[in-house]
């Protein structure tokens, strides 16, 4: 799957075109939502990804691959010149579960979706460890995520679904 990631970023930036891919594994065949993270010197560059795969897993990572490059609203495209530097990381989305209680979320293991009326966040499992947050200042980062404000899950009416992942690096 990083080897699809990488080779489909640079194929798009430097021939204008994605890769074919020939395809024998089984696993790269199934249909599940999946997130490309692409970082640089260890900062986040880019994260597109998607909850449901309507296509084969290879083909889901080849476009939230290009997409996480040159499409996240939060970072210009990314450059030919950049391309050495970059860090890829797949994140292969488990089924949404609905929780009762933020209680419920285990940091680090699940990921989370909260659904606020027409506001919606997401944060993959390694959100949490990787910037040291517990449990509230997840949910407050994951408001602000969603377009909402702080603290607001503590008072208002808010969905939580949780999802693993199997992520590669």
């Amino acid at each position: 799957m990083l080897f699809i990631a990488r080779s489909s970023i640079e194929g798009f930036l430097k021939e204008g075109k994605v890769p074919k891919f020939e395809i024998s594994s089984e696993k790269l065949r199934e249909k599940r939502g999946t997130f490309v993270t692409i970082k640089k010197q260890g900062q986040l560059r880019g994260c597109i990804g998607c909850m449901v795969g309507d296509n084969p897993l290879y083909q889901i990572v080849s476009q939230m691959a290009i997409a996480a490059a040159l499409e996240d609203p939060r970072f210009p495209p990314v450059t030919k010149n950049e391309l050495p530097e970059l860090e890829y990381e797949i994140s292969v989305l488990g089924p949404l579960k609905k929780v009762n209680s933020p209680k419920e979320i285990q940091l680090g293991v699940h990921g989370v979706q909260v659904v606020a009326g027409y506001n919606t966040g997401l944060f993959l499992p390694q959100v949490a460890t990787e910037n040291d947050w517990g449990l509230e200042t997840f949910l407050d980062n994951l408001m602000l995520k969603a377009g909402l404000p702080l603290e607001y899950w503590k008072n208002n009416p808010v969905d939580f679904y949780v999802f693993e992942a199997e992520v590669s690096a």
